[in-house]
């Protein structure tokens, strides 16, 4: 069977009898109560609504908490089957995409049951939305546990009734909320990212470990960081503390030619006096020097020594 999709979302819930007994032959789950509304997805706007008591083929599967009151105990009286308000919810459902809180192993699953019951096809969804396995993923525990009454009351939504119609609206209301939240927090991360986001349970490991964290980072940051410069250790190591030998250069004589100061080189040859090029100014290419032959200097030598 080919299903058309359809453009609304559909939030829904249904209420059941309690969990049959081992002495229940039936062994199955009365539907008492449905309720639905279809949003649009791309403004999350309720459309339409929907809601209606289904009597049990046993009134005594009623639970306590509908046949309390008189009010409930007379309205399943009158209220129809589910083979009679069966194409109501098809109509609602086929095609479309599901959201609900816990649907996916709870609320889909009675849907496909009452209507095996009742011999007819069951509706298919376009895709499902389980809030319960988003918000675990995405939101975390942050308001203690994951349960729609838990969440209505972090966000001071109100209380729940446990009646389809209205677990219906206020499961829209606490996806805007977290929704709202976790688009805050990712715009600013290091401001609005506080330590509540993620599982939100601090425990004695996790207060132990920030703890430790701090005083580590603490110590870092008061500690005397090493040299790290090994060349300078290496000098610091090598040179002596107090005293700083000089280094000599061979002096070079000094005559005076025509009562002018002048160098000689060890021949008595008299060297050109050469002019230090000053920090400021630019260095000057030095001419070359032409050097005595060795034999010249050999048969000087030769005469002195006869």
């Amino acid at each position: 069977m080919t299903t058309t999709m359809k453009k609304e979302m559909v939030f829904f819930d249904v209420e059941t009898a309690a969990a049959p007994s081992a002495s229940d032959t039936d062994r199955r789950w009365h539907m008492l109560e449905f309720g639905a509304i279809l949003v649009c997805p791309r403004r999350l706007v309720e459309l339409s609504a929907y809601s209606t008591f289904i009597q049990p083929d046993d009134l005594s599967a009623v639970s306590g908490r509908f046949a309390s009151s008189p009010t409930h105990a007379a309205a399943f009286a009158e209220a129809p089957s589910f083979a009679n308000v069966a194409d109501d919810i098809f109509e609602l459902l086929d095609g479309r995409v599901w959201a609900g809180h816990n649907i996916r192993r709870f609320d889909c699953h009675r849907v496909r049951d009452a209507f095996a019951a009742a011999g007819r096809p069951a509706p298919e969804p376009a895709g499902v939305v389980d809030s319960l396995a988003v918000l675990g993923r995405v939101f975390g525990r942050r308001a203690g546990d994951l349960k729609m009454a838990t969440l209505a009351t972090y966000f001071g939504i109100g209380k729940q009734t446990h009646r389809s119609l209205d677990d219906a609206r206020m499961n829209l209301e606490v996806l805007k909320h977290c929704a709202t939240v976790l688009l805050l927090e990712s715009s600013l991360p290091g401001v609005l990212g506080g330590e509540d986001a993620g599982d939100g349970a601090v425990t004695r490991r996790r207060a132990a470990n920030s703890i430790t964290g701090n005083v580590f980072n603490r110590n870092r940051s008061t500690a005397p960081k090493p040299n790290t410069n090994t060349l300078q250790m290496t000098f610091a190591r090598a040179a002596p503390s107090s005293t700083v030998t000089a280094v000599t250069t061979p002096a070079v004589a000094v005559q005076k030619v025509n009562g002018r100061s002048c160098k000689r080189d060890s021949t008595g040859k008299v060297l050109k006096a050469t002019t230090t090029a000053t920090p400021s100014a630019a260095p000057r290419a030095r001419r070359p020097v032409t050097t005595t032959p060795f034999s010249m200097i050999l048969r000087h030598s030769r005469a002195i020594v006869r």
